[in-house]
This record gives C-alpha cells, sequence and structure tokens, in this order.
C-alpha cells in the first residue's frame, strides 16, 4: 500500500475525505438544479454521478488493500448503482500495481516462520499477478516442484471493517444505492462475508481441496492447482503450476475444441450449483486457462458462494417455468426470491421476449461470436425501462446472475458455436 494510505488514521482520512467532498457536491447540484426542468434535472444527475463515481475510482485505486476489493465487489453489484458509478468503478477490476518485493519477503518469512531461501528453491522476485489484496509469485520448493505462491499484503485484513464503512457512508450520502436500507443491509453483509473470505487463504485452501475432489470424479479434464498446506498459512497459498493459454489464445483453436471447452465450462459451472451447492464466482477470463486436449483450468477460489436447497429449489422452478412461458410462476419465484417489488405490474409480452432472448443461447444451435441475443436484448432493455423499478436486486441471485453473464461472456470470446440444449437438460430438468 502508498504510503500515504498505509496507516489505519491516513485510510480512515482519506475515506472521509471523499465522503465530506461527495457529500458537499450532492448538495450543491440539489441547490443548484431547485428550478431546472425534469430534462436539466436528470442531465446534471448524470454528470455528477459520472464525477463521483471517478472520484470513487481513483480514491479507491489509489488504497488498495480491502478498500479497493470493496470497490471492486461494488462493481461486481453494479445492477444497485447508476450506470455512470458502475462505469467508473468498474475500472477497479483492472489489475493493481505490484507491491516492492521487500514487503513482500517479510510477508513470507513471518507467515512460514523462516527465511524465504530456506522455504523455497527460488522465489521469482517479480509477481506475474497483483490485484486487490494480494499478488502471486512463481517459485520452487526444494524438492523441485514448481508452484505459485499467493502472497496477501500485510495490513489488508486489519483495514477492511473500517474500510468498508467509510464506501458504504459515501454511496449513502450520495443516494445512489437504489435500494431499500433493508435491502442494503443483507447486501452489505454479503460483501463483508465476501471479503472475510477471500481475506483468509485458508478458506480459499479449503475451497481448492473440495473443489479439486469434486471435479476429479466427475471429468478427469477440469483441473484445479493442488495445496501445499506447509508451505501455505492464512496469509500465504501454495499451489501447484498448472500452465495453460489465456481465452485470446483458445478463441484461435478450430470451433470443435472451442465447443468442446464451451461445454465443459458450463457443464462445470452447472454441476457446482446444481449438484455441489457451492459455486466459484469469479468468472473473470483470468481466472481460466486452457489446454488444446480441451482441458480447462480453474484459478482462484477466494470467491466461492454456497446455496441452499431452497435456494436451488427456487432456481429449478424459474427456470422450468421460463421454459414453458409461465408468468404466474415466474412472477411467484421472483417474490420469493426478493427480486421481485409487485406482481403483475411487468407486460406479459415483454417477459415472453425477454425469455426467448434469455433462453435463445441454450435452446437453439448459437453462434456466440454473433451474439444476436445480447443485441436483441438491448433493443428490449429501451422498451422495459419505464418497468425497471418493477424489479429488484437481489442478495440470493446477484451471485448467480453475475457467474452466468460472466460465463456467458467467456464463451462469446472462444467464439463458441453449439446447441447446449442437451447439456442443459441434464443440468436442471433430470435432477433433483
Amino acid at each position: 500500500m502508498s504510503k500515504n494510505t498505509s496507516t489505519p488514521g491516513r485510510r480512515f482520512l482519506k475515506l472521509a475525505s471523499m465522503t465530506a467532498s461527495i457529500a458537499t457536491k450532492t448538495v450543491s447540484n440539489s441547490i443548484r438544479n431547485l428550478n431546472a426542468d425534469e430534462e436539466q434535472k436528470n442531465e446534471a444527475r448524470s454528470k455528477l454521478f459520472q464525477d463521483i463515481g471517478l472520484q470513487i475510482a481513483d480514491t479507491l485505486g489509489e488504497m488498495k488493500g480491502a478498500v479497493m476489493k470493496v470497490g471492486q465487489i461494488a462493481s461486481q453489484y453494479k445492477d444497485i448503482f447508476p450506470p455512470e458509478v458502475a462505469k467508473a468503478i468498474a475500472k477497479l477490476q483492472r489489475q493493481a500495481p505490484a507491491m516492492p518485493y521487500a514487503d513482500i519477503k517479510k510477508q513470507v518469512e513471518k507467515e512460514l516462520g523462516k527465511p524465504i531461501d530456506k522455504a523455497f528453491l527460488n522465489f521469482d522476485e517479480h509477481p506475474f499477478a497483483a490485484a486487490s489484496i494480494g499478488q502471486v509469485h512463481k517459485a520452487t520448493l526444494p524438492n523441485g516442484t514448481p508452484v505459485v505462491v499467493k502472497v496477501q499484503y500485510p495490513g489488508v485484513d486489519v483495514a477492511c471493517e473500517s474500510d468498508l464503512k467509510q464506501v458504504r457512508l459515501a454511496l449513502r450520502l450520495m443516494g445512489v444505492i437504489k435500494i431499500d436500507k433493508k435491502l442494503q443491509d443483507r447486501l452489505f453483509k454479503e460483501i463483508q462475508d465476501s471479503l472475510h473470505e477471500e481475506l483468509n487463504y485458508e478458506i480459499e485452501a479449503q475451497n481448492l481441496q473440495v473443489f479439486k475432489t469434486f471435479h476429479q470424479a466427475l471429468d478427469s479434464k477440469i483441473i484445479i492447482p493442488k495445496v501445499f498446506p506447509e508451505y501455505s498459512s492464512r496469509r500465504i497459498l501454495t499451489l501447484s503450476l498448472e500452465n495453460g493459454e489465456s481465452i485470446e489464445t483458445a478463441s484461435t483453436w478450430n470451433v470443435a475444441i472451442r465447443n468442446e471447452i464451451g461445454q465443459r465450462l458450463v457443464r462445470a459451472l452447472g454441476q457446482q450449483i446444481f449438484f455441489l451447492k457451492r459455486f466459484h464466482c469469479d468468472p473473470h477470463p483470468g481466472n481460466f486457462a486452457f489446454r488444446e486436449d480441451g482441458s480447462v483450468i480453474i484459478y482462484d477460489f477466494g470467491g466461492v458462494k454456497t446455496l441452499s436447497n431452497e435456494l436451488i429449489s427456487h432456481f429449478k422452478t424459474l427456470v422450468r417455468a421460463g421454459r414453458k412461458q409461465d408468468i404466474a410462476t415466474i412472477e411467484n419465484e421472483l417474490l420469493a426470491l426478493d427480486a421481485l417489488a409487485e406482481k403483475d405490474k411487468f407486460p406479459e409480452e415483454l417477459y415472453k421476449a425477454w425469455l426467448e432472448v434469455l433462453l435463445r443461447p441454450l435452446s437453439t444451435y448459437y453462434d456466440f461470436a454473433e451474439n444476436s441475443a445480447h443485441h436483441d436484448g438491448m433493443r428490449l432493455v429501451k422498451k422495459s425501462l419505464k418497468y425497471w423499478d418493477v424489479f429488484k436486486p437481489s442478495p440470493d441471485t446477484l451471485m448467480v446472475n453475475r457467474t452466468i453473464s460472466g460465463q456467458y461472456w467467456n464463451l462469446i470470446h472462444l467464439k463458441v458455436h453449439d446447441n447446449l440444449n442437451e447439456l442443459f437438460e441434464e443440468l436442471v430438468d433430470n435432477h433433483d
């Protein structure tokens, strides 16, 4: 973390200063536009949200650590923010600048209780990946095994609680969270739990072992790194080095391999949701690598969401009702999931148009590169905007929605051209 934001006091002041500045801008905007007409007010509000979004992104981006992680999580929950704010904070999902090696070395030695050159045969000083709460280095174990070592930035976990409170205060003062207090509490509880789990690499190690065991029994071409517990701790995670190609490279392979990979990604996610009842919920393309034999390597199990039997039952009923265009059941399920404010407000013909668009990639021979469902969906958004308040961002569905849409975009990047209908039925229809 940079010097000006490394101590709790300085971090607090920086965040408090951001919050005060946002509050001032919001009040000034209200006063300035007291006599403006509706169009002028909307324009001013949009400009205000752009400014505020950029200010949040710049402040959180500078600060690294837990507060940047909060920003990243907030950008994943973009349904609850105006588009201007969501767009600005989305840039927090990109890579963070690396931390000096001296700090990383000290953290490794403190966690493992021995000098770094005793723990590892060699340890690459330059990270090959840096993120918001830690960075990843290649290394070699004393027996010659090549590994990757994920090292958490010193002090990140301590800053977490106050960071989260400050960000929430800033967002509340802006008046940009579009949901009621009760739902806000549930969402921020989910963000807090997610942060707590990601900051504890022992939980990630357990996740890796559970998912590795689960997938090995079903498909040997789903590859999940092996944990080396004796070289791991709460803040250090040492894993087997599993090499593969990026999604960009895989997108150049022949269509049969791309389709096989696409099916494997969809099947793995479906199996996790419906059978394991826990799923890897960070579908960023950088968390996957691919081999020309159709293998898929999955990295980073810091973000895992557990689902109850009740939730899975709702999801299955919803999907089946969607395939039958049974609007009454769809609305009942959305109400049960806290995703609908009122029944009988969204027109039936729009429901049916959305169902066709949403189910198209899973029910016909679909060209993901052409992406017709997305383009038709964008046209439907314009027709649906005046009904938008009928739907609510539900804490129970946000991570599932985000993960499914992330994998959809992965299939687009891979240029999959396939009919996934049988796979869809295998996952949803035949098992209870």
